[in-house]
């Protein structure tokens, strides 16, 4: 294959809610994409566009996309294109580390392809522990591979749009070349012109981590200085709009409500607090910000009990309204402890949401 047909080339391997997004993206951008999964029916329902997807823009994407398709043949994906890109599901495991198995498996399987013709560059975007990637460039350098590091900075319901106006991006690599290759894909992906941050692989992967750890301390600072408020009857969204004002803090992240969530920010942060326990270096603020976060609730729970209302009604418990997503809701754990204590709750969410929450409660809550 001719090098500059090579160039217009890229894959992706795991194209799950986020990796379906971004191989979307480039190929809305001008890339010939390959995207691999395990799942035959998956890559089926993608190839003959009739998945849907709750993410805002994906089903309009599938259906126009000319350039874009799914295998489950990871040698296919390795041979369309220099440049690789992971984005593969990476969990928490009980310890607060970052369960890599999934891209331990996709590693394996490039191993077992052997040594590579041409160089391969790897770019790992799944949340890691910081240090892994090294691990994977030591496994895999001796067969002909680059590997880089290059985390996805999205938020759930919002992806496309955050791929295609990011306010950073960071890259992790060996050179300054192999840096410029994925600068080249982002500055031809994005309609911004957004920060570079290029840093050894390291560097990357303890930016990513202390990113959302950050954002999630802004947040319970907020919250419990929004809780101080309501208790000495000052108004809450006054205060915090008044201090995040100042430009040194802003107001972004820093307004009054239901704490912090999701599938990204608890990992994150749990992932710094055992990084920083492993290397007996004392990350109190980043404990503390999980314990405000759970007074935060306990608080917003006793506050409601003393109006005396004996319903609560809401229109989402998702951890982020206009998504489908309930995991470490504090919206839904808000809703979980009313209706243990007595509390008529009811709720109107999309179908997906209340499909899952009858799975998983039964009839603790009403539904609308």
């Amino acid at each position: 294959m001719k090098s500059g047909i090579m160039e217009q080339n890229l894959s992706v391997i795991g194209i799950g809610r986020l990796g379906l997004c971004f191989s979307l993206s480039l190929e809305k951008s001008g890339y010939n994409v390959i995207g691999c999964d395990i799942l035959e029916s998956y890559v089926d329902k993608i190839n003959n566009k009739t998945f849907d997807s709750f993410e805002p823009g994906v089903n309009e994407l599938i259906k126009k996309n000319k350039n874009f398709t799914a295998t489950i043949d990871l040698r296919q994906t390795v041979d369309h294109s220099r440049m690789i890109f992971v984005t593969v599901a990476t969990y928490s495991e009980e310890d607060g580390r970052y369960d890599v198995s999934q891209v331990d498996s996709v590693v394996d399987s490039l191993v077992n392809l052997g040594i590579q013709n041409n160089e391969k560059h790897l770019i790992i975007c799944s949340n890691v522990n910081p240090g892994y990637s090294d691990t994977i460039y030591r496994r895999l350098n001796k067969l002909n591979w680059q590997v880089s590091y290059n985390p996805e900075t999205i938020a759930q319901g919002t992806i496309l749009e955050n791929q295609a106006k990011p306010d950073c991006v960071y890259i992790g690599a060996d050179s300054a070349l192999l840096s410029d290759e994925i600068c080249k894909v982002y500055s031809k992906m994005c309609y911004n012109s957004p920060k570079i941050f290029q840093m050894d692989r390291l560097s990357a992967e303890l930016t990513k981590v202390s990113l959302n750890c950050f954002l999630t301390c802004k947040i319970s600072f907020a919250n419990m200085v929004g809780d101080l408020a309501a208790k000495i009857g000052a108004n809450p969204q006054k205060v915090l709009s008044a201090v995040g004002g100042d430009s040194r803090i802003n107001n972004k992240f820093f307004k009054y409500g239901f704490g912090w969530g999701g599938p990204c920010f608890p990992r994150d942060t749990r992932a710094l607090i055992r990084l920083a326990k492993d290397n007996s270096m004392p990350f109190d603020m980043c404990q503390a910000s999980n314990e405000i976060n759970r007074k935060h609730l306990n608080f917003q729970v006793e506050q409601f009990l003393k109006t005396g209302v004996a319903e609560y009604k809401t229109d989402s418990v998702t951890y982020k309204k206009g998504t489908n997503i309930l995991e470490e809701s504090q919206q839904l754990e808000f809703a979980v402890k009313l209706a243990e204590l007595g509390i008529k709750v009811t709720i109107k969410e999309s179908e997906s949401v209340i499909l899952q929450l009858k799975k998983i409660y039964g009839s603790l809550f009403n539904y609308e």
